[in-house]
């Protein structure tokens, strides 16, 4: 979003049967050649102006309507000192004129005033025009736009009904909610906002484009959260996926009015999915660091309904978790193929996605590796006591798992000191203690890969 415009002082001058437009500027005295054109790109309330008075645009104005237009100057090389004019009064009685101005107006880009609140009554049908001044050069005012002052909010909150799952009860899934959302008896409910989290997101409003023209937002664009009914104080039905394939559901809905004002209250409607997660099956038995064949199959609940076209793998607890997308054969099945990594194991969680959308459960599945080195000694046997002070002893260090290049090891909690693998992928170590008593030697191994394993503690004590 863009604010191109400067900062300009909004002025108001009040409800007035005539205009009194020779105090709004000055002449400079360079003045320019050209004469100030009609506004263009007019808004009210960030929403497009509408020309026709039997479809006014319907805003809320508890602060206020800002009233917009660009104004122009037919000599583009000037920059005469512009102001715009806007004047408006209730389509009732147009009599009642209130008059505003933004004095420090520059050609080209969104001149604006703000009508105030205290100006514009509820249910109020208003018109109103804008003019471009220089010094006392006047344009034509713009044809007359027209909105409706709506500051009342849907008094109850929507229906909220479904033909096929069955509220606070277990319902199998598979297939799309259908909700049918109903105004509730409110005659301007124009249509309305749901979502499975509350609180759900503002409607409407505007981006700010170029030279400071607003881009309304028609939230009813955004088909996730908003519908809108089939006739004003009417219905809507959606169909939607629910954001967990099992457990628990909440649909949260609120009505709209005309002006986007939200319904006073929400409705929610709750109801439960069973569990329909895909088979995860390893086709070998895994092995650390090494690839890994999985069967997975559909649920026959879920692909009886709408066939399954593909799963979502991920992996945690690895070198680097991941999510994968495998596509489904024509039976709904498919197969995996994945490197586990984790040095203490690793968890694969599984989803599947069928034709029409509906995402299942996750099915988790996990393996725990041992990458834990075996440490030996022939003088200091683990848990045991032997040698003494002085007496040098030999370690070994033998790997659990494939491509070991190092050990790393400490012996109590001292400096680390990294060996490489010999022959086997062992390693021997000599080691003499200074002092008898209990001992600990942590020893860790690190792969090819860079991959440090889990580390593991031999205590021992020396007589």
């Amino acid at each position: 979003m863009t604010m191109s415009w400067r900062a300009r002082t909004r002025v108001a001058l009040g409800a007035t049967g005539a205009l009194c437009l020779a105090l709004l500027a000055t002449p400079r005295a360079d003045a320019a050649t050209g004469t100030p054109t009609t506004p263009t790109d007019l808004f009210n309330a960030y929403s497009t102006c509408s020309h026709d008075p039997d479809a006014p645009v319907y805003v809320w104005a508890g602060s206020g309507v800002d009233l917009e237009g660009v104004p122009g100057y037919t000599d583009p090389d000037a920059t005469p000192r512009l102001s715009e004019q806007f004047k408006l009064w209730p389509v009732a009685d147009p009599t009642q004129v209130t008059s505003l101005s933004d004095q420090y107006a520059t050609a080209g880009f969104e001149a604006w005033a703000t009508a105030p609140a205290s100006a514009l009554t509820d249910g109020q049908t208003y018109a109103w025009q804008a003019q471009t001044l220089a010094g006392t050069d006047a344009s034509d005012w713009s044809a007359p736009c027209y909105f409706t002052v709506d500051n009342t909010r849907p008094s109850v909150p929507p229906t909220v009904t479904s033909a096929n799952y069955a509220e606070n009860q277990t319902n199998q899934g598979g297939e799309p909610v259908q909700f049918t959302f109903g105004a509730n008896g409110v005659s301007d409910v124009g249509g309305f906002e749901f979502g499975w989290m509350n609180p759900l997101p503002v409607a409407g409003g505007a981006n700010i484009g170029d030279h400071g023209i607003p881009q309304p937002i028609d939230p009813y664009a955004d088909t996730r959260y908003f519908v809108r009914a089939d006739s004003l104080g009417g219905s809507a039905t959606v169909n939607l996926i629910p954001p967990s394939g099992s457990g628990p559901a909440t649909l949260y809905v609120i009505s709209l009015d005309r002006a986007l004002d939200r319904s006073i209250d929400e409705t929610s409607y709750s109801f439960f999915l069973a569990s329909h997660a895909p088979t995860v099956t390893p086709v070998e038995k895994p092995q650390f660091d090494r690839p890994t064949t999985f069967d997975l199959t559909p649920d026959p609940v879920l692909q009886a309904k709408s066939p399954v076209v593909s799963y979502s793998v991920k992996t945690t607890g690895g070198q680097n978790d991941r999510t994968v997308q495998v596509p489904a054969s024509a039976d709904g099945s498919a197969t995996a193929k994945l490197t586990l990594d984790g040095a203490d194991g690793e968890w694969v969680q599984v989803s599947s996605t069928s034709a029409n959308g509906w995402v299942s459960a996750e099915q988790w599945w996990n393996v725990v590796f041992d990458t834990t080195p075996t440490v030996g000694s022939d003088v200091y046997a683990e848990n045991a006591s032997g040698g003494g002070v002085g007496v040098p002893g030999a370690f070994t260090f033998t790997p659990k798992v494939k491509n070991v290049v190092s050990y790393t090891y400490s012996f109590d909690w001292g400096t680390p000191v990294t060996v490489k693998a010999e022959a086997g992928r062992t390693a021997h170590i000599t080691w003499t203690p200074a002092n008898d008593g209990f001992h600990d030697l942590d020893v860790y191994a690190t792969t090819k890969d860079g991959i440090q394993l889990t580390a593991y503690d031999y205590y021992f004590t020396v007589n």
